[in-house]
């Protein structure tokens, strides 16, 4: 189900791999749920059961996790709950076990949803700059990969820069945000023009309307994190109150779809972010001959967030390939012309921001 040293990971090995290094110092409960699982022959004959693509410890205990946000797993929410580490795993593997028909029917119909509006820490100055240099008096955004199109809402949350105490967005949103500031240059305070328009494009995007859909994001997220619980649900709750129009297909589809929406005196924003590494690297080139061809026709702007040298035409500065952060690309679209710049480095999940303009 994955590659290490030429070749596949076996289930154990990835979910060994999981606790041992993607969550270990961020979800201690997680670390120990995915090791227990890695040893113990009844749980991964439980996932064997999940179709080959929807085995991954994210896709899984999303799915466990799920069920106990049902209430169908009471042991198991209060070890979570209590973050008791000694008991974590067992009570994990035993719910596993018993609610194999609940978890897998649910890992077979969803794909995992990082909904992180953290990242909005990361767009908000970045859509600002596409903004200045297009001078971009009313802009629309374009997200790719929305999912429940919560970043559609980075102008109407508050995100506060540390260790300057630098306040930009709105400051009396319900959803607050922090970011630390990294390197020489601060993070510029410009604020994002108005929006009137906010489109979003997903293969499968979600309704926050939907109790089963809310519920999944929510159990898509880590539950020793209730921080980052906390501003999911008020995403949802600003979201719910204004929602943003979700176009469902194929992005390189419906962009142009997307494009044509929005009012001819507006600057259409398109947003990336860590979406196109679930793109083939044609499709990602497609997109940005896509991103050209409409800026021919009107001035448009690209914002992407995503893995060192995942989108087409970013500059890596000299950043390795599967670095531990991202870049953060501005590249806009004026006629004939195409600019695209590196104008910083990120946390995938916009907990830190190192601005380079």
């Amino acid at each position: 189900m994955a590659e290490t040293a030429g070749r596949s990971m076996t289930l154990a090995e990835a979910y060994r791999h999981f606790g041992e290094a993607d969550v270990r110092g961020a979800s201690p409960l997680y670390e120990r749920v995915a090791t227990a699982i890695a040893d113990s022959p009844a749980a991964l004959a439980v996932v064997e059961q999940a179709p080959p693509l929807k085995r991954h410890p994210t896709v899984i205990l999303a799915a466990l996790h799920d069920q106990v946000l049902l209430g169908n797993a009471p042991e198991l929410a209060a070890a979570y709950r209590e973050r008791d580490l000694g008991r974590v795993g067992a009570v994990a593997v035993d719910a596993l076990v018993a609610l194999v028909a609940a978890v897998i029917g649910t890992a077979a119909q969803r794909q995992t949803q990082t909904n992180e509006t953290g990242r909005c820490a990361v767009l908000y100055p970045a859509i600002a700059e596409a903004a200045r240099r297009l001078d971009a008096a009313r802009i629309a955004l374009i997200d790719v990969g929305c999912s429940a199109g919560l970043n559609l809402n980075v102008d109407r949350y508050a995100i506060t820069y540390e260790p300057s105490g630098a306040v930009i967005g709105d400051g009396a949103s319900l959803v607050q945000l922090r970011c630390e500031e990294r390197g020489a240059t601060p993070v510029p305070q410009r604020a994002v023009p108005p929006v009137v328009a906010r489109i979003g494009v997903d293969l499968h995007p979600i309704d926050v309307e939907n109790a089963a859909d809310a519920r999944w994001l929510r159990a898509c997220l880590w539950p020793d994190q209730p921080e980052r619980i906390e501003r999911l649900n008020a995403a949802i709750e600003l979201t719910r109150a204004d929602p943003p129009l979700l176009l469902q297909g194929d992005a390189l589809e419906r962009l142009p779809e997307a494009l044509a929406m929005v009012p001819a005196d507006a600057v259409p924003i398109v947003t990336t972010t860590w979406a196109l590494a679930y793109f083939s690297l044609e499709d990602r080139l497609r997109f940005l001959r896509r991103l050209d061809e409409a800026g021919a026709r009107r001035p448009l702007a690209w914002v992407s967030a995503e893995g060192v040298g995942i989108a087409p035409a970013v500059p890596t500065r000299g950043d390795r390939r599967l670095s531990a952060h991202s870049t953060l690309g501005c590249a806009v679209f004026d006629g004939a012309h195409m600019h695209v710049d590196a104008i910083g480095r990120c946390h995938p999940h916009g907990r830190w921001l190192e601005w380079t303009g």
